[in-house]
């Protein structure tokens, strides 16, 4: 049964389905890195700056590491071991800053697989590294990573995007601008959907208005541009299509970091458009609550809470 405390939903789907059994975790497959792009990535003429991975801490593990200067975006791919009809392309956060995730998505990818998913972690490029295409470059990848992610999948499998943090600012906007052509096409996978059939935002960096605006994401993603036209287009609850897919999004009301105002704006934005969508505010857990089988925050049920909306939602198939 699912532990409601410490919890305030609002929501457009019906009655809840039982929340399933888990057994023991089933042993994966190493991570599989696959590059995004067949060779360099579009519009890389006159970046210099050189990719690497940085522990975060003094006192971080092999995968508790951020990536800065990403010059070879990739796709990590963790197959499931019993696959439950769903993939995940999964977007770490960072701030747009960095790109705070193990290649291969470390342990959120693989605890996501345990429970079916088929998970691809996208290490995306930062926007203010000199790409032509300036903060539209992680978008690309966004597209480029899930068309792939789509053909991994096949047939019958229900493809979507989720992201925290600032990467719920890249899952929002692949969500909402999916039929935008943000690159010119290179091959056949290219003329593929680039629709998401359902989106999960974390946490997420979601407005660039004031005073809700996450500083650093709006920094490193349109600098100090303060042109309203610039602000609305990198804003994602005013970037809303009729044609959205269903979206879940949750945040905790004490986060410090990205004002929990940015869910909620999205929320009445999804509302407003009639797009199927759920929001769970939680009273604690902070920034960063994701982190599974925690049992100080939301960390031991959000799992719950969103693979029920998913098996609840009416899922349009990728064409």
């Amino acid at each position: 049964m699912i532990n409601r405390r410490n919890l305030l939903a609002a929501g457009s789907a019906g009655a809840a389905l039982p929340v399933l059994a888990r057994t023991a975790e089933p042993v994966l497959a190493p991570a599989r890195i696959v590059p995004i792009w067949p060779g360099r990535a579009p519009g890389g003429e006159k970046v210099t700056v050189q990719q690497r991975a940085v522990p975060r801490s003094a006192t971080s593990g092999p995968e508790d590491v951020a990536w800065y200067g990403v010059t070879q975006p990739t796709l990590g791919i963790v197959r499931p071991a019993r696959p439950n009809g769903y993939a995940l392309l999964m977007a770490p956060g960072g701030g747009y800053e960095r790109v705070a995730s193990a290649r291969g998505g470390g342990g959120m990818a693989r605890f996501l697989a345990s429970r079916g998913f088929l998970v691809g972690t996208l290490i995306y490029r930062l926007p203010y590294d000199g790409w032509t295409a300036g903060p539209d470059a992680p978008f690309q990848d966004a597209q480029r990573a899930f068309r792939l992610l789509a053909r991994e999948a096949g047939p019958g499998v229900k493809t979507g995007v989720i992201g925290f943090s600032a990467g719920g600012h890249v899952a929002g906007t692949l969500a909402s601008r999916f039929a935008e052509t943000s690159y010119a096409p290179l091959d056949a996978l290219d003329r593929t959907s680039a629709r998401p059939a359902f989106a999960g935002m974390f946490f997420p960096v979601v407005t660039m208005t004031a005073p809700y605006a996450h500083g650093p994401s709006r920094r490193n993603l349109i600098g100090q541009d303060q042109a309203p036209e610039r602000i609305a287009r990198w804003s994602v609850e005013q970037n809303i299509p009729a044609d959205m897919p269903p979206s879940f999004v949750t945040v905790a009301a004490d986060d410090r970091t990205v004002p929990a105002e940015n869910s909620l704006m999205l929320f009445s934005a999804l509302r407003a458009r009639r797009v199927p969508s759920a929001l769970h505010v939680f009273d604690v857990g902070g920034h960063g609550f994701g982190k599974p089988g925690d049992p100080t925050g939301p960390g031991h049920f959000w799992p719950d809470l969103f693979e029920d909306w998913l098996r609840r939602q009416k899922l349009d198939p990728i064409s």
